[in-house]
């Protein structure tokens, strides 16, 4: 067969691949928003039988076949090219496929599926001994296909490999023990500053309604699209990418909580303009989606972090936040910016203040890390759990739900998923640096309400390419450099240094990257310590 009609029937195989896909992602999202109690099990048996059409179409012979025929073309001499890259992942898709027996596909998606449901029903009642017997399965699965898909040094690298494709242990502990390190001590040195934000601010009733018409207003402000999106709750807020014009997120509301609902929804938008940036034209294509998870989590840790932590966003945004919040017109942006910036242990990951989040994401990977070494058993998990938050935060969990029960990801079978939120973040502080350089002062921008001008940086640098770059290359690419993690751990000190009047690091050092234009708030705004 001539190779472009063998690419004519590749492009048709990966449309019918991602349509199945987008059924699972649909039926996943409902699962976890609407869904009745009595369905989760006849939900559990439908992914699972999802998954095996999609186990038994990628690893069809046929396609490998068609692989083989391609990869003896000329027609894939520039490795670059939206033929060859997609050439290249549907190879990668496929021979992870053929590693993995159909029916243990079967049993992961199951065993996620009804994981998940466990997860749900346990979690809130704190009973880890139901739990545990869906977790020790996903564990004792997750082992088995690590051994088939094959590893040179770790068996986590095979699972992890499958969210951040090219990443191993290896070349990822280093740089996480480094930036732990910083963070620890940067946390020492906030702890130990006479700065403190005015707490009364964050200590009211937030509506539940203001807040929803309040993140609604922000996200779309953003850039986020609600003709082809929409924003619902859920127990664990997530994104998904149905399809072309349907990008869903959600969020989760707490009256007594701002920062939950408003970081949340803002991390799952950043997370769905990434999906809404790429090209219509390669739906169904690798090149129509990222080439990692890490790569879409720095995309959402970017607006979160980076944007909407920043100075310039809140004094843009503070008169709509006064609006749906009458009582607090009687403070400042200032306050208001310092608040929510407050660096504070906290047991909830997806609560917690920039500084400390990654120090809740590496305990959880060095947890992953000794599971898959069989140093520790899932049994092990909550008082390992409790002595690595006391080590690195100076807490300790007072029930399962607010320790380790409190994430759905280890329930639904994502054992090496973890990194990515780290990595995200490297990321994030790297690709933002680079935008700096090329926009100039982005928090004056910000302050005037001016988010179109970044959106269509990333559009052009790194949405618009899809999975053309493996992670790393990208960043490179884009800002000239492999993974430097200087850039996130001198963006906090930036921020948090002037905050707490406790900076490390003097101007000079910041790669020549232009300083952040941070603010020194008016000491009045600050409670002194005795």
């Amino acid at each position: 067969m001539n190779p472009r009609k063998v690419y004519a029937r590749l492009l048709e195989r990966g449309r019918e691949i991602s349509q199945l896909e987008s059924i699972r992602a649909l039926l996943s999202w409902d699962q976890r928003t609407s869904i009745p109690p009595g369905g989760h099990a006849h939900r559990a048996a439908q992914l699972a039988t999802i998954a095996e059409l999609l186990s038994i179409r990628v690893a069809d012979p046929e396609m490998g076949e068609m692989l083989n025929r391609m990869e003896e073309s000329e027609l894939l001499r520039d490795p670059l090219s939206p033929m060859a890259v997609n050439v290249r992942e549907w190879r990668r898709m496929h021979d992870r496929a053929v590693k993995v027996p159909r029916r243990l596909s079967v049993e992961l998606a199951r065993a996620s599926a009804e994981g998940e449901m466990a997860w749900q029903q346990a979690r809130g009642r704190n009973d880890w001994a139901s739990f545990l017997p869906y977790l020790e399965r996903i564990v004792e699965l997750k082992h088995e296909e690590a051994g088939f898909l094959g590893f040179e040094d770790e068996p986590y690298d095979a699972l992890l490999n499958d969210h951040e494709p090219g990443q191993t242990v290896r070349n990822i502990e280093p740089v996480f023990r480094t930036l732990r390190e910083a963070l620890v001590e940067l946390l020492d040195r906030t702890a130990s500053s006479h700065r403190r934000p005015c707490h009364g601010i964050l200590r009211r009733n937030f509506p539940l309604s203001a807040q929803e018409s309040l993140a609604r207003t922000v996200v779309s402000r953003l850039g986020y699209d609600f003709h082809s999106g929409r924003l619902d709750t859920t127990a664990h807020p997530f994104s998904v990418f149905i399809g072309p014009g349907d990008v869903r997120i959600t969020t989760r509301y707490d009256e007594t909580c701002f920062r939950m609902a408003f970081f949340s929804a803002i991390h799952e938008a950043g997370h769905a303009l990434y999906d809404q940036g790429f090209p219509a034209q390669y739906w169904g294509q690798p090149m129509g989606r990222a080439p990692s998870i890490g790569l879409h989590e720095s995309q959402a840790l970017l607006w979160e972090n980076l944007v909407c932590r920043s100075f310039g966003f809140w004094v843009h945004i503070y008169p709509e936040v006064s609006k749906h919040f009458p009582e607090l017109n009687g403070f400042s942006p200032e306050e208001f910016y310092f608040a929510v910036n407050e660096v504070r242990p906290s047991l909830i990951r997806t609560e917690a203040d920039e500084v400390t989040y990654n120090l809740h994401v590496l305990m959880r990977f060095e947890m992953e890390l000794a599971l898959m070494r069989q140093e520790i058993d899932v049994m092990d998990l909550p008082g390992v759990w409790d002595q690595k938050m006391k080590a690195y935060l100076g807490i300790v969990p007072p029930d399962l739900e607010s320790g380790v029960m409190q994430d759905v990801h280890w329930a639904e079978g994502a054992i090496g998923y973890f990194p990515t939120y780290t990595l995200g973040n490297l990321y994030a502080a790297q690709f933002f640096a680079a935008a700096r350089r090329d926009l100039g002062d982005l928090d004056e921008l910000f302050t005037k309400g001016e988010f179109r001008l970044l959106l269509s940086w990333l559009r052009e640098k790194v949405h618009s390419h899809g999975s053309r770059y493996r992670p790393r290359e990208l960043l490179v690419a884009v800002t000239g450099e492999d993974l430097q993690p200087e850039y996130l751990v001198e963006h906090l000190d930036a921020r948090y240094g002037a905050l707490y009047d406790c900076r490390r690091f003097p101007q000079a050092r910041r790669r020549q990257v232009p300083p952040v234009n941070e603010p020194e708030p008016d000491r009045d705004c600050f409670e002194a310590l005795p």
